[in-house]
């Protein structure tokens, strides 16, 4: 293989990984949003929550990622390619994150808020200083199970010609016919990154329940809090 074509790789993990962070974070955004939506006491804010949830947890990424690269233009809107993708992406890993957030929330245990709330703490305090600390580190395995999943699904965006570690493997490929020379670097390159990722998550949890004291749950499966 040529550097030239070395490069074209590089470029392509370069976009996954920017498709990877602003997929996990816009995502991330979505699933706090309509997860404490659920939770409101407003039939309206809980039926428009519940409806993206459940809508887009039917929906599959593809066809909203070819909406809005293909069809939203002919209504008048026109994205850029990446924001496309990353929107796409982000729509529908937020809706299962909802899920995890929703959960998490309603397992703290009643009588933490009963005491919170006859401490006189306001809704905004029992949720920023009561909830929410225990609901996060009850959020970061599935969570950290959702970023794996949206890492995978990246690859869908080479379908509309984003330039992505698989489109630009797919061009290497057909350059120089070492089809599983190729693949096999693809495999390793996502590997790698849900390795790493996976190592971050892991961090991120034992310093959430370090915060409240607890031990991290070392048997948590690796499905949990997935599709």
């Amino acid at each position: 293989m040529s550097g030239g074509l070395w490069l074209r790789l590089l470029d392509g993990l370069l976009v996954t990984l920017q498709l990877t962070a602003f997929g996990a974070v816009l995502g991330l955004l979505f699933a706090f949003a309509a997860g404490l939506a659920r939770l409101a006491r407003s039939r309206v804010v809980r039926g428009v929550a519940l409806g993206y949830t459940e809508g887009f947890r039917g929906l599959p990424a593809l066809v909203v990622l070819f909406w809005l690269v293909f069809a939203l233009p002919g209504l008048g809107w026109q994205l850029e390619p990446l924001f496309a993708g990353v929107l796409a992406l982000a729509l529908n890993i937020g809706a299962y994150g909802a899920e995890v957030v929703r959960g998490a929330v309603l397992s703290v245990p009643a009588a933490q808020l009963e005491a919170a709330t006859a401490l006189n703490f306001t809704p905004w305090q029992r949720m920023r200083l009561v909830v929410l600390p225990q609901a996060l580190v009850a959020m970061v395995p599935p969570m950290g199970n959702l970023l794996i999943e949206l890492l995978k699904a990246t690859a869908l965006v080479s379908l509309v010609y984003l330039q992505d570690l698989t489109f630009q493997g797919q061009i290497v490929r057909a350059a120089t016919g070492e089809t599983a020379a190729v693949f096999a670097g693809l495999l390793v390159g996502y590997g790698a990154i849900a390795l790493l990722l996976t190592g971050l998550v892991r961090i991120v949890e034992r310093r959430a329940a370090a915060s409240l004291g607890r031990a991290p749950r070392s048997g948590a499966r690796a499905g949990e809090g997935a599709r």
